[in-house]
């Protein structure tokens, strides 16, 4: 069918100028902000107790649990193929969300059968850091398959705002209620939330028939009612056959490993600084907290504008840029106050750019490429990087033994990554429409594999 003649309409007059909403976009907006709300609340209420366990099985066991982590990774990708062979996209998202609702049922009941045990916490710290890449990139592929990539560049750095307020509202919770109903009240909590996403999926499917996507008649609107089908592997093989998307998941593994430096460092100043649980509690908290208050502010009132005014490329690029430097200062003064600093730095600059900045690059592939090679790369790729760094990290420190060859290395790495963010945000740009009304590219998985 032809676009409509309002598939573009003007800028909102009170939201347009400051946000970059145009008219009937609101709703969606609105929507998609509640949603990924309830999701980080949801995730980041659980976060802070999830580092406390890590911590208290040795920090020198951290590389174990994330090789565990990579490994359940690589067991739940082939599920998760299977789904979206056989079920159309309007069931396969919504049941990916109550699938974790009932594991955090079940871990609830758990941990109050068993509040001391050791290996259910270690589980629990694997399983979290599984749930969070799957549930976090499920909701960028809908959000992927549900706005149009000019839509996508304009809103989604406020979009992700709704993220920042759910992980600044969790740990905030998450602290104020703990003490009144316990983790396993925490977990029923978390569970009640991350079950609110579901009616915002309805929704925004419907509003890309109408608005988004699917307005235009192209191969990446195929309809949502249908099955992504493939393969079981079919992400790894799509991952394998682009140049593209291979640059997408060096990203990943680049950003991983600099948050994986990052977080190793941490873990070992706050264990030295801070003995106790309840103190390491707080400090992740409030690190939390901090994070996602400054987020928001950047995503609301600078993100959407570099996106709109430099494109891709510079949101891809500033964040390692700013990292490579807080290394060399990690590596001059290995203290936690600095530590801190760039911890802040690293993720408000994952968060509020380089998050907005990767989905977008998805806006322009068909719905199998947003479904299952993003799902590969946000989830094994990811945990891949982290498994390998934790490595790489242990081996620095047994070689060296000094914390500024790493925070070193780490710099090095971050100016590679940032490279790399610069050439994937220009090939992105080169395959954007040349108007706004234009149509998608009608190949657009033999466009990236070039």
């Amino acid at each position: 069918m032809p676009p409509p003649d309002n598939l573009d309409p003007p800028p909102s007059p009170r939201t347009g100028r400051l946000l970059g909403v145009r008219a009937g976009e609101m709703p969606a907006v609105i929507a998609a902000f509640l949603f990924f709300f309830c999701l980080f609340a949801s995730y980041f209420m659980l976060r802070p107790v999830r580092e406390t366990m890590g911590i208290a099985g040795g920090v020198k066991n951290l590389q174990w649990l994330f090789t565990a982590t990579f490994v359940v990774m690589l067991v739940a990708i082939p599920f998760y193929g299977a789904c979206c062979k056989w079920l159309p996209r309007r069931r396969f998202v919504p049941w990916v969300y109550a699938f974790f609702v009932a594991n955090l049922l079940g871990f609830a009941f758990a941990t109050r059968a068993m509040p001391d045990n050791v290996w259910l916490a270690r589980v629990f710290y694997v399983w979290l850091s599984v749930f969070n890449l799957f549930v976090v990139s499920v909701a960028w592929s809908l959000m992927a398959d549900v706005f149009r990539p000019e839509q996508a560049r304009r809103l989604f750095a406020l979009i992700a705002a709704g993220a920042s307020a759910g992980g600044l509202a969790g740990p905030v919770l998450g602290g104020w209620l703990v003490g009144s109903i316990g983790l396993t009240g925490l977990m029923l909590l978390s569970a009640a939330l991350l079950a609110a996403t579901l009616p915002g999926t309805g929704y925004l499917f419907g509003w890309r028939r109408r608005h988004g996507a699917g307005a235009i008649d192209t191969t990446q609107a195929m309809d949502p009612s249908e099955p992504v089908g493939g393969g079981l592997w079919a992400g790894l093989m799509l991952v394998a056959r682009s140049r593209y998307l291979l640059g997408v998941g060096l990203f990943v593994i680049l950003l991983a490993t600099a948050s994986t430096f990052l977080y190793f460092e941490q873990a070992r100043l706050v264990a030295e600084a801070f003995p106790s649980r309840q103190q390491q509690t707080q400090v992740f908290s409030a690190l939390d907290a901090t994070v996602q208050a400054l987020t928001i502010l950047v995503q609301v009132f600078f993100s959407g504008r570099v996106a709109r005014r430099y494109g891709v490329s510079a949101l891809l690029t500033l964040v390692p840029l700013a990292v490579a430097g807080g290394f060399l200062l990690l590596a001059m003064w290995p203290t936690f106050a600095v530590l801190a600093g760039v911890m802040i730095l690293r993720r408000v600059g994952e968060y509020a750019m380089l998050r907005p900045g990767r989905e977008m690059l998805f806006t322009v592939v068909d719905p199998e490429t947003k479904y299952k090679a993003k799902n590969v790369i946000d989830t094994a790729v990811y945990r891949a990087g982290d498994a390998v760094s934790a490595w790489v990290k242990t081996a620095i420190d047994a070689l060296s033994g000094h914390p500024a060859t790493v925070a070193l290395a780490g710099a090095m790495l971050a100016l590679a990554w940032a490279w790399l963010g610069w050439w994937l945000g220009r090939r992105h740009e080169g395959q954007l429409p040349t108007t706004e009304n234009a149509a998608p590219p009608a190949t657009p998985r033999t466009t990236v594999s070039r």
